[in-house]
């Protein structure tokens, strides 16, 4: 089965509907017009239910089979939201909003599940439910769990959910996965590190919190070097350094570190943070100072189910021909991770080919991967609950 030709057919509407939203970025659950765009199309293509408001701006469309003997309920999830960033790529279609853009593909999974909606609600070659779930607020702000908070998962009586997630670097239109654990726990810290300010021409006479500070940005790197397994991956990066004055003269009185941890494994996400707050408050103890932690959970472990990633490599292996790469862990987070806690299912990667790097204000989804991504799609509906 490779790319179905409807969606060579349907590429420039398609392409059409993803440059919109490119050029009208929106963040978090701030999608209202993405949404809307998104509630528009079901009802032209003859969704059997449309609901909004699911997970706050979350939309959910509903799509009934020629039958339903099985009695299978299959969801597909895209995120919609963009990235606070300028965008530098100088295409036509950039984004209108200063200092927003789509540099991370979501303006191309929104419209290669539409894509995908509109073929099989055209078509409907199928034996059971499909539900296309549209999410807002992936980068940082938990849009999966809202949704699943909110019911989604009964109310629509959702048995497997896929997701899938572009890739720069892997080749165009080809396929990579893994099962297990594939992307990471992302959490959070800050450190507030409260030391004694004054000038510093008498440093004796302080307690200088961005030497403090400065030890303990090195001390965390033996959490990841020193206190956990070699096997098990972990990643402690402090990311900010931030001191209350900018004068050349002046030792501050506060300084603010912040950063972030990401593991594979719940006991190695246990002790990174156990680890972490004794680091920071035990070294600011030994120059007189005092650190306070603040570590702040985030997305969980993203899991593929075994069975359901075995079936989504075969599936994208029929689309492109090729044998579905299996890729190592990632480090990156994923709030499809609630939706994988909540229900059986896989989460894909389709390859954007050599483009700037996700989350880089140079980054591009390649519209020439829409055909294989709504291939995949639309052949999880057609090869899980499959016509008599």
């Amino acid at each position: 089965m490779p790319i179905k030709n409807r969606f060579a057919e349907l590429l420039p509407e398609i392409t059409e509907w993803r440059r919109d939203i490119h050029a009208h970025p929106e963040l978090l659950f701030d999608t209202h017009r993405t949404s809307a765009l998104v509630e528009e199309r079901l009802r032209e293509f003859g969704a059997d239910e449309i609901v909004t408001g699911i997970g706050r701006t979350g939309v959910v469309g509903v799509i009934k089979g020629k039958s339903d003997s099985s009695g299978k309920v299959i969801g597909l999830r895209a995120d919609m939201d963009a990235l606070p960033i300028f965008e530098a790529t100088g295409v036509e279609y950039a984004s209108t909003v200063e200092g927003k853009m789509h540099a991370c593909g979501h303006d191309g999974h929104t419209a290669m599940l539409l894509g995908a909606a509109k073929y099989l609600a055209e078509t409907r070659n199928f034996d059971g439910t499909c539900v296309v779930i549209f999410q807002p607020a992936e980068e940082g702000g938990g849009g999966g769990k809202e949704m699943v908070d909110d019911g989604m998962m009964e109310r629509f009586g959702i048995q497997e959910v896929y997701g899938m997630h572009n890739m720069p670097g892997l080749p165009l239109g080809e396929f990579a996965i893994r099962p297990g654990a594939f992307f990471a726990a992302a959490d959070q810290f800050e450190i507030h590190v409260e030391g004694k300010g004054g000038h510093a021409a008498k440093p004796h006479e302080t307690i200088d919190t961005t030497l403090v500070a400065a030890h303990i940005v090195i001390a965390l790197q033996s959490i990841a070097s020193r206190n956990v397994d070699p096997l098990h991956p972990v990643v402690v990066s402090t990311c900010t350094f931030r001191t209350e004055s900018e004068a050349h003269n002046v030792i501050p009185q506060h300084v603010l570190l912040k950063g972030t941890v990401r593991s594979h494994d719940a006991g190695v996400r246990d002790l990174a943070e156990e680890n972490l707050k004794a680091l920071a408050e035990s070294t600011a103890a030994a120059f007189g100072a005092t650190a306070r932690v603040d570590f702040q959970r985030g997305y969980p472990v993203m899991v593929n189910s075994d069975e359901q990633t075995a079936f989504a490599a075969d599936v994208a292996a029929k689309v492109t021909g090729k044998e579905t790469q299996e890729v190592p862990p990632i480090m990156g987070g994923e709030d499809f991770a609630y939706m994988l806690e909540s229900r059986p299912g896989a989460y894909i990667l389709v390859g954007n080919g050599d483009t700037a790097a996700v989350h880089h204000p140079e980054y591009n989804f390649d519209d020439n991967a829409i055909p294989a991504g709504c291939s995949w799609w639309a052949e999880i509906i057609e090869s899980r609950m499959p016509t008599a």
